[in-house]
């Protein structure tokens, strides 16, 4: 079976269009789909790199055309003497620097568009020079379905056995988990990813399933984009919270498709409120109450200096997230994101760009893409992301109250060991006033290190004497949480 981006690269070239530019770091893969559409078209292929020079894309170890190394050179071989129907060519971007590379560039293009051939420029870099990108098509090739990703892993294993033999020990069960576990990465990851699990112990079982979840973080996280984030956290290990936890039992029979009376999956929520509060705690809590994978973007790490490349970083973010569908995406402290977009811009429009980029994806994506963004300085948000409809709700997630803090002592003294039985938690919850749960666990491990300390067992007499010896930040930052406050009242819906 023809792969999806097979078929729309064929359809490209048989509507005639003079320029396709392929934005890609996946260049071998790129060339292959391009040498596989030749080929079904009965399209002659030519290649042009800067180290070889015009050779032929179909036959390897091909003579190059002689003194066509320079791009200039080789545009005009593919203008005025080429007849191949396809001409291809890699990393060219850089080179239209050169007025003359960028003017010849100009009339390849032409001569292809009377010629009826195509042009197809495969480039890491996204930009082109307008004037190019106005007579030009884009085109992205596609993540790999679950299909094709098995098809990848049996590939790879005969590759491999033909080397050495490897033991395969997989249900169909536990073959389908590992093909879901490898959605997001491209072919050539999945490939890597599989070989690493299998060179260990020449042995493909259930246990590489873990393995293969290690290699994909490893994947993911080499280019900073997105972070896949464990999920340990569930929600009865989150104090309070009632009414963002019935929310989110409410809507979960609706996550996995459309009801049959109408209703669409829960796009997202926002999560405004204190520091420490348990705003990033909620997000892992609803990836593991949903059984899907937690992906962390951090929108301080998309920027990047050259003109046009944090908005594709944003964009290939976005776009994998897409191929990892169902997941949850979790923008931490998005304001931090987006906060020239929210007023005068002193970055150029960069945030603004960005940020439009953002509300564009989150109202017209179909992928069951769960957004969960969190926040913690209202004011530093553009109106736009509060405004009804771009999340389904926002929730203000304030300092706990009394009975609260009470159970968030509890569930951190006895995930430490601790028979919260023998504490007065009543006592200390009383004391802590003003603590966020992220103050009260820092309390309790601060107790646990002054026990140790002490040769002594805790007690709530230590742990009440941590508390008061480090007021909270809702002491040290009393206006800025009163503000916090006052804004959210009557415009968010409390989580507690």
């Amino acid at each position: 079976m023809k792969r999806d981006d097979q078929r729309e690269l064929a359809r490209l070239l048989r509507s005639r269009h003079a320029c396709i530019i392929v934005h890609t770091v996946e260049e071998d893969e790129a060339l292959e789909l391009a040498a596989h559409v030749a080929i079904d078209e009965r399209a002659d292929m030519l290649l042009w790199s800067a180290n070889t020079g015009v050779r032929s894309g179909l036959i390897e170890h091909d003579d190059p055309v002689p003194e066509t190394s320079h791009p200039a050179a080789a545009l005009c071989y593919f203008a005025e003497r080429c007849k191949a129907g396809l001409c291809v060519m890699v990393d060219l971007a850089h080179h239209l620097q050169d007025p003359g590379t960028l003017r010849q560039l100009r009339e390849a293009i032409r001569s292809c568009a009377r010629a009826g051939r195509t042009l197809v420029l495969i480039d890491h870099a996204e930009r082109f020079p307008p004037v190019i990108e106005a007579h030009a098509v884009r085109f992205d090739l596609a993540m790999p379905g679950e299909k094709e990703i098995a098809s990848i892993v049996r590939a790879v294993v005969r590759q491999e056995h033909d080397l050495l033999p490897v033991n395969v020990k997989l249900s169909k069960a536990q073959l389908g988990v590992m093909v879901k576990n490898l959605a997001g990465l491209t072919r050539r990851q999945i490939r890597q990813v599989v070989r690493e699990a299998i060179a260990e112990d020449r042995t493909l079982d259930e246990r590489d399933i873990n393995h293969m979840l290690a290699g994909k973080r490893r994947a993911l996280g080499a280019d900073g984009l997105l972070e896949y984030i464990e999920t340990p956290a569930a929600l009865d290990e989150i104090g309070g919270m009632a009414r963002l936890k019935r929310w989110l039992r409410v809507r979960e029979p609706a996550i996995h498709a459309e009801s049959e009376d109408g209703l669409e999956p829960p796009r997202g929520v926002l999560l405004l409120g204190v520091q420490g509060a348990g705003k990033s705690m909620c997000a892992k809590a609803i990836a593991t109450g949903w059984h899907r994978p937690l992906l962390r973007m951090d929108p301080g790490t998309l920027y990047d200096r050259y003109v046009g490349e944090s908005e594709r970083r944003l964009r290939e973010a976005l776009r994998r997230a897409e191929a990892m569908a169902p997941v949850v995406l979790w923008i931490d402290e998005i304001e931090k994101g987006f906060a020239s977009a929210a007023g005068q811009s002193t970055d150029g429009g960069l945030s603004r760009r960005m940020f439009g980029t953002l509300l564009t994806w989150m109202q017209d994506h179909r992928a069951p893409v769960f957004m969960v963004a969190t926040a913690n300085d209202i004011e530093a948000l553009p109106p736009e992301l509060l405004r009804k409809g771009r999340f389904d709700e926002i929730f203000f997630v304030d300092l706990p109250t009394a009975a609260v803090r009470g159970q968030i002592f509890s569930i951190h003294l006895k995930k430490r060991g601790q028979d919260p039985e023998a504490f007065d938690v009543d006592a200390l919850a009383k004391a802590s006033e003003g603590f966020s749960g992220a103050e009260i666990e820092q309390a309790v491990l601060a107790g646990l290190h002054e026990a140790r300390a002490r040769k002594a067992a805790l007690d709530t007499d230590m742990l009440r004497e941590v508390i008061e010896t480090s007021p909270p930040l809702s002491v040290t930052m009393a206006e800025r949480v009163a503000a916090l406050r006052r804004w959210a009242e009557g415009r968010c819906v409390p989580a507690e």
